[in-house]
């Protein structure tokens, strides 16, 4: 559905007077016509200090529900090591007040977003995801024209929607390096916060939604390494929508689903800790996270088989409780350890309904097996 021809080609850039921050670059870029009128994209951009050398690895940002392009967020990474570029997909002019809700577009705007269930009258092509996963594109080609990114080592990290559409980006575009979706994932027309609206736009409509822009329907397409960071009871992506989405992915996976961990911008979302250090593996050659190399039940006994290059706690996380995934009462156990042969193991409890592995770092960095259900 997307042109890739058009979209890889860098996009014409368009200065922002007036606009500013610290440390960082405002700009806007073409994008797709929206009922037949060009459009453009704010972004911030930012480099490390100039230094002579090889050229840097690069990272495009991707923001969530209430969001917009946060040139504090592109400072993070370039405090990392990386070239960096954030841009906002509903039109709006980035700003750096977290979850700051919905802001006025400007003159140049595409369509709103989130998800544009209520656009699926529309043409496709002047439909949200249409337009965000054009604009996430672009940022990647913006970066493979300037000097100093090296276009081999470019990687995408985005929050809750920002997520949605990593995926996404991930499906459409081979020159993505990794792809780090935090929260978000696809099936989410199966499984999700939104069930109810998909009820509503009923079976025909929420059909040709999920076929053309459910992250489900591209990411067999998807061949780089991804992490996948959600928490036990997100409100939104669901650990059923979430598993089947990781499996859908063709290339290296590692997991990592913390307990409760909270949803947003600004907070446990893009400050993971896992995040740079999954970067820093695919994108700067870097040590890297543990990784869970196989896994497996017999009766009540589970174990799961690890590499790490540093010693790890071991714990089994399991809820005895059914229905919704946001709903449940998670509980944590010690597993049985053998460090020698990098092994784990444990029992699972009476009446759990769900378990899982959860290996912890000395630098208290978090990696999972898969969940496993009962029956």
């Amino acid at each position: 559905m997307w042109n890739l021809d058009q979209l890889n080609t860098p996009p014409e850039i368009f200065p922002a007077a007036g606009i500013s921050e610290r440390g960082v670059e405002a700009l806007f870029y073409a994008s797709e016509p929206y009922r037949g009128k060009a459009t453009r994209v704010f972004a911030w951009y930012g480099e490390p200090p100039a230094s002579a050398g090889a050229k840097l690895p690069a990272m495009v940002l991707v923001h969530g529900g209430g969001g917009t392009a946060f040139a504090e967020w592109v400072r993070m990474w370039t405090s990392r090591g990386y070239i960096a570029i954030a841009m906002d997909t509903c039109g709006a002019i980035g700003d750096t007040r977290w979850g700051a809700g919905d802001r006025k577009q400007h003159d140049h705007a595409g369509p709103r977003g989130w998800g544009g269930f209520d656009q699926t009258d529309e043409p496709l092509t002047d439909q949200w995801c249409y337009h965000a996963v054009a604009a996430v594109v672009r940022a990647v080609s913006h970066l493979t024209s300037r000097p100093r990114v090296d276009a081999k080592r470019i990687g995408i990290t985005g929050v809750s929607w920002g997520g949605f559409l990593t995926c996404l980006a991930a499906g459409v575009d081979p020159r993505l390096a990794c792809a780090m979706p935090v929260y978000g994932c696809g099936f989410i027309t199966e499984d999700s916060t939104w069930n109810d609206q998909f009820k509503k736009l009923g079976q025909e409509k929420t059909g040709s939604w999920r076929d053309h822009f459910d992250p489900g329907t591209h990411l067999g397409n998807a061949r780089a390494p991804m992490l996948w960071l959600n928490g036990t009871n997100d409100f939104a992506y669901f650990p059923s929508s979430w598993q089947k989405s990781y499996r859908q992915a063709m290339g290296p996976r590692t997991l990592c689903l913390k307990l409760r961990m909270p949803h947003g911008h600004g907070g446990a979302g893009e400050n993971a800790a896992e995040l740079p250090v999954f970067a820093e593996r695919w994108l700067k050659d870097g040590i890297g996270l543990a990784t869970i190399t196989s896994q497996g039940q017999e009766g009540r006994g589970v174990w799961a088989d690890y590499d790490s290059p540093f010693s790890v706690r071991a714990d089994l996380l399991f809820t005895r409780d059914a229905g919704r995934w946001p709903d449940r009462t998670w509980e944590t156990q010690a597993a049985q350890h053998d460090p020698g042969k990098r092994h784990v193991s444990a029992t699972v409890p009476n009446g759990a309904t769900a378990w899982y592995f959860n290996l912890t770092d000395f630098r208290g960095l978090i990696v999972s097996s898969e969940h496993q259900t009962a029956g």
